[in-house]
């Protein structure tokens, strides 16, 4: 018993998990393994508050479960807290399984909790055991070297002080304590992938090669080490190719072996996926071509990639827009309409622009939009017209730059490139009666 204490006293000091006066939060189901973390932390003097949820999945065993967590929380003199979930509702409206469903409700409310009653830490009761069946599962899914190392001791606010004990020996330490627990039916069913490697294919891979369980854990425990040497070469990678949403591809792709692989992983946080890295990779000389993951857009962009925010589905190609108030769809403006008077300095800059009232006249339709191929332009202080794509050029706007620029528009004919220039037409002039300011805000 002592020494079983002992093993988890000895991770939450050297894993750092939790101070010596620190407040901790225990996820509580009323299970053999959270029954066993509740019961060290308080003998080992922690100030404990015990969080149980109630799923209500299965019927009255749901309730026991919840009465029996009261009882002891009770008997070992610490604060809980109970949560009813309503699952289904949950599923049905974000359309995700029951476990994902479970998952995402309790640790949403955990963390509620912890803010709520001030606890540093969330203790969860996840063992060696349960680490093994997390490595097979990622393993036959699919996956890379993050996959294979399994849950850590810590995770932000999450805490696992017991990821070095055996389900075994948490049983020896119930008995031993003379504790019960309950039992969740579910578990021993093969329903489900979990369950199965739990009750069916661990137990025959142990009894045909003695000891795999203690070789597995020593492998995912090396695979920790391999995957931290693994990131510190990811953010060398990310220091010298990336600068904020920009990666310099080619440059990656010319000087660095495992291109692909590095690429995933400066790409993964915004949702691409091996399949986009192999398509860009493949592409990196086609400059305009996009690639879409759920949020954001890769731009290729003359040997670089370029990362933003993806549109959101509903967003119009063109609006059409009144200049007699202020506009605040899809950008901000201020409009204002005044008396012509000679002491007046009518000073353009690339957000505020001044035309001659006039512009109003006639059921002029004026609209916002993004350029197009072939858009020509006629510039302020210009004879002639000039490409829109030269101008950008000009300007040195990358691919990415030239897509996000707005157009105003009268009668389809450009009069101002948002925050570059202003067109000749309806330019204020000494005869000019009423005077209309357009001011762009950023």
């Amino acid at each position: 018993m002592e020494k079983f204490r002992f093993k988890i006293h000895e991770a939450l000091k050297s894993c750092c998990l939790v101070g010596d006066s620190s407040k901790v939060l225990v996820a509580l189901s009323g299970g053999a393994d959270s029954v066993a973390l509740l019961d060290v932390l308080v003998a080992l003097g922690y100030e404990c508050v015990v969080a149980h949820c109630n799923f209500h999945l299965r019927g009255e065993e749901s309730n026991r479960d919840c009465a029996y967590a009261v009882a002891l929380a009770e008997s070992l003199g610490v604060e809980i807290h109970v949560k009813d979930f309503d699952v289904p509702a949950y599923e049905a409206q974000y359309g995700v399984s029951t476990e994902m469903a479970c998952r995402e409700l309790r640790y949403a409310w955990f963390e509620h909790l912890r803010v709520d009653v001030g606890a540093d830490v969330i203790a969860v009761a996840h063992h060696r055991d349960d680490n093994i069946e997390t490595f097979f599962l990622n393993l036959l899914r699919g996956t890379g070297i993050a996959g294979l190392t399994g849950m850590s001791y810590r995770n932000d606010r999450i805490v696992r002080p017991m990821l070095a004990c055996r389900r075994v020996e948490i049983e020896q330490y119930l008995r031993d304590r003379h504790l019960d627990y309950v039992t969740d039916s579910t578990n021993l069913q093969n329903d489900f992938k979990r369950n199965r490697l739990r009750n069916v294919i661990l137990p025959m891979i142990e009894e045909q090669f003695p000891g795999a369980s203690d070789a597995i854990a020593m492998t995912i425990a090396n695979l920790q080490g391999n995957e931290a040497v693994y990131r510190s070469r990811i953010f060398e990678i990310e220091k010298r190719y990336k600068k904020e949403d920009i990666i310099e591809i080619a440059q990656l792709v010319a000087e660095e072996d495992g291109a692909e692989t590095l690429l995933f992983e400066l790409l993964r946080p915004y949702g691409f996926n091996f399949t986009h890295v192999r398509d860009i990779i493949t592409s990196k000389e086609h400059s305009g071509k996009r690639f879409y993951a759920d949020s954001y857009v890769a731009l290729l962009d003359r040997g670089r990639l370029i990362l933003s925010k993806n549109s959101p589905a509903d967003e119009e190609d063109e609006y059409i827009i009144k200049l007699e108030q202020p506009i605040h769809k899809p950008i901000n403006f201020n409009i204002s309409i005044f008396e012509n008077h000679r002491n007046l300095s009518f000073k353009t800059d690339v957000n505020s622009v001044f035309f001659d009232a006039e512009i109003l006249s006639g059921d002029a339709e004026f609209k916002l939009r993004h350029w197009q191929p072939g858009d020509r332009f006629a510039p302020f202080g210009m004879g002639g017209t000039k490409k829109l794509s030269d101008i950008f050029s000009d300007a040195k706007l990358s691919l990415d730059a030239k897509s996000k620029v707005w157009l105003l528009t009268r009668n389809d004919e450009i009069i101002w490139i948002i925050g570059i220039r202003a067109s000749r037409h309806f330019a204020v002039k000494e005869q000019t009666k009423r005077v209309l300011q357009i001011e762009f805000l950023p």
